[in-house]
């Protein structure tokens, strides 16, 4: 019997394995309203194109969206040209391991869904630092 993609048995497009999280388990969805990811799969996976590392799960805040925007990355506004609604403080983005560093060490790090964020994270990222970020379950 097929276990819905969620078991061991689960097969990424192209009969790849799953990706993994930061916690070594399967990366599970960040968010699909507003659908995310570099590849707008709801997850925060990566490959050989994604040179921003669009990896952390994060939840935005108001505090975020305007640091974001402050360095040159506005993701509050719509921009519908690009099907874009623009994000807003509750909302989950998979977010560039990079931006979410930098945040971080201004002190304006929005929370991480750790199940959620992409083990590519690490090479950007410690783990120490994600999970002191981490939305409480």
């Amino acid at each position: 019997m097929p276990d819905g993609g969620l078991g061991p048995g689960r097969r990424e497009p192209g009969g790849q394995p799953p990706a993994s999280n930061v916690l070594g388990g399967v990366l599970l969805p960040c968010s699909v309203a507003p659908l995310t990811g570099f590849f707008r799969d709801g997850c925060c996976n990566t490959g050989r194109d994604d040179l921003g590392l669009h990896v952390v799960c994060a939840e935005m805040t108001k505090g975020f969206l305007a640091f974001s925007k402050a360095r040159g990355n506005d993701l509050s506004t719509p921009r519908p040209e690009f099907g874009f609604a623009g994000l807003k403080p509750g909302d989950r983005w998979c977010l560039c391991a990079a931006r979410w560093e930098e945040a971080r060490s201004a002190g304006m790090a929005p929370k991480v869904l750790l199940e959620a964020t992409h083990i590519a994270a690490l090479e950007v990222c410690s783990l120490e630092d994600l999970k002191a970020h981490a939305v409480e379950s």
